[in-house]
Parts: structure tokens; sequence; C-alpha cells
């Protein structure tokens, strides 16, 4: 469906300028309004669990004298991939299939230090009596065929609003540094198919991918003979 408009307002101007090759449904751009303002809940729903974790981190780095998460990262999915996603799913594109169909609309990614931090984080997120956990998916454990890892949950939150109490939900990704910059790389590699050696370079990063496990491993059994000996390893 072709629609004309003068985009007025960011969210029209992002629906509208989306390839030819997505069709943008008329009551994304009809509705731009109530969009904007399910994408302002995502958005308070992410500030509401990165509230959490910068808590459980500062406790932490008083209590332990270190701080697990290195590094909180945040992102709400643009208009035009949430309308990829529902047509690569088969799914209707309106604004409620957004909202009953796709989990990550909201995402979080935890960038911890050490293995153990990432498990220790998340049990404590999960652990608190607002947080309702959807569904986990362990790649540390379970790694993906193309070597990547990293600690998946789907989590509900509760967000107050003026008028209302909301259940929202959030991706949180927990992963190292250096999974995090490894999938960093492996993202740029997905959309440069073009590439005449991209299979080979695929290979190269997996072998990457083993070496950064083994890495990871070997710092936490570093960190833990440190530890054993009384000295306590100190964050920043």
């Amino acid at each position: 469906m072709n629609v004309s408009l003068t985009p007025n307002s960011e969210l029209e101007q992002s629906i509208v300028s989306v390839p030819d090759l997505v069709q943008v449904p008329e009551e994304f751009i009809s509705r731009a309004h109530q969009f904007q303002e399910i994408m302002m809940m995502y958005t308070c729903a992410i500030r509401e669990v990165k509230t959490k974790l910068e808590v459980l981190n500062d406790e932490l780095s008083v209590r332990n004298s270190r701080n697990p998460i290195e590094m909180i990262k945040s992102r709400v999915k643009k208009p035009i991939s949430i309308v990829e996603k529902l047509q690569r799913r088969g799914l209707e594109v309106s604004l409620d299939s957004v909202v009953a169909n796709l989990d990550d609309v909201a995402g979080i990614r935890i960038i911890c230090s050490f293995l153990d931090d990432i498990y220790a984080v998340a049990d404590m997120l999960v652990r608190q009596d607002d947080i309702r956990v959807i569904a986990v998916k362990d790649y540390i454990k379970n790694p993906k065929p193309n070597g990547y890892r990293s600690y998946h949950m789907i989590v509900e939150i509760p967000v107050f609003f003026s008028d209302r109490k909301e259940p929202m939900r959030v991706e949180v990704q927990i992963r190292t540094i250096a999974m995090d910059f490894w999938a960093s790389l492996d993202h740029q590699l997905k959309y440069k198919k073009e590439l005449d050696n991209a299979a080979e370079i695929g290979e190269e990063l997996k072998q990457c991918a083993d070496v950064i496990a083994e890495t990871d491993k070997k710092m936490l059994e570093i960190r833990q003979q440190i530890e054993s000996q009384g000295i306590r390893v100190r964050g920043d």
C-alpha cells in the first residue's frame, strides 16, 4: 500500500523512510501518536530494569569491592526492524501485534567482567519480586553454531504511569567484554554477505569464539586463585 503524506514528526519520518521492499501498514502511520506512546512505554521499562541493575552494581561494589557490571547498553527497536520481524514471522503488522508477539522491542545488554558475574547478576535480578521471567536461553553453556555466546532472558516488569500500571517485557542479554566484542564483529558480518570470503571469515570468527570462551574461563580461574589467598580483586 502506497501512502503519501508529509511527515510531521520524527516517528512518522522514520516510518515513511522505510525501503519499498517493506510494506508499511497504514495503521502505523495513521496511528503514529499511539505508536510513539508504545515506544515511550518500552523506554520506561528499560529505565526500570536499568535502575535495578545500577542499584545491584552499587551494592556489590561496596560489599565486594568490585563491580560485576562493566557497562549497560540499551535500545528500543526501530519501526523498520519491528515491521520486518513481524513480516518475517508471518504475523499481522499492527500495534496490537507488536505488543502481543514481540518480546525484544525493549532490549538491555549487560557487559560483565567474568563468567560467574553473568549468572550472579541474572540470579539477583530475577529474584526481585516484581520481576517475572518469561524465557531463558543460555547460549554460554549451549553456544550457537557460529560460536555466539551470551545469556538471554525475557523478563516482565510492571511500569507505573499516571493512570495505570502496565506489565512490560524486556529482553536482557548478559555477556562478558570479550563476548560482546566478538558479537559486534559477527553482527557486521551478517550485513556483508556480498563478501567473496564471507564463509571463510565466518569460520575464523568461530575459531575466535572458541578462543574467547577458553580465555574467559581462564581469567575466571586466575581471579579465583587470587581470591583464594585472601586477596580481593578490586574493580575500578
